[in-house]
């Protein structure tokens, strides 16, 4: 990630939960994008396919009311640290079966920022008092997300 985007990154966290990220916590955020964004499709290509579908679109994806809430907020946040060209390159469709339509490819980014949103506000309510998440807390966070997502 060039070092702009490293930037960006750090003041999202920052922003959005008062944590202090470094580059080892953005590799395990980008591996955790990766995964949750290919959860999401692995559950959206049946809910498409169990409706006789062969593309995915944005209602097969799986996103709980309190994910909307997430994206909502992110929306608003990301005004100030313009981190979306940078998910629009992170996120991106996982190779499956089935194809997305295009509505549903625009909405990833901003399902990304929900996601990252959520993730980091869980970080305060597993250790509210660390400021720099360690590896305990990065596994007890990825760890909710696996369970619930």
């Amino acid at each position: 990630m060039p070092v702009m985007g490293v930037t960006k990154f750090e003041r999202f966290f920052r922003a959005a939960a008062g944590l202090s990220v470094d580059k080892n916590d953005l590799k395990r955020y980008a591996d955790f994008i990766d995964q949750k964004l290919y959860d999401f499709f692995l559950i959206a290509q049946a809910k498409a396919k169990a409706n006789g579908r062969d593309i995915i679109e944005p209602q097969d994806l799986p996103i709980t009311k309190g994910l909307q809430e997430s994206i909502h907020a992110f929306k608003q946040l990301d005004q100030e640290i313009e981190l979306q060209p940078l998910l629009d390159q992170l996120a991106t469709h996982p190779a499956l079966e089935l194809s997305a339509s295009e509505e549903t490819q625009n909405r990833l980014p901003a399902i990304a920022g929900g996601l990252s949103l959520a993730m980091a506000k869980s970080f305060r309510i597993i250790a509210p008092d660390r400021t720099h998440p360690l590896t305990p807390e990065w596994e007890q966070v990825l760890g909710l997300f696996d369970l619930l997502l």
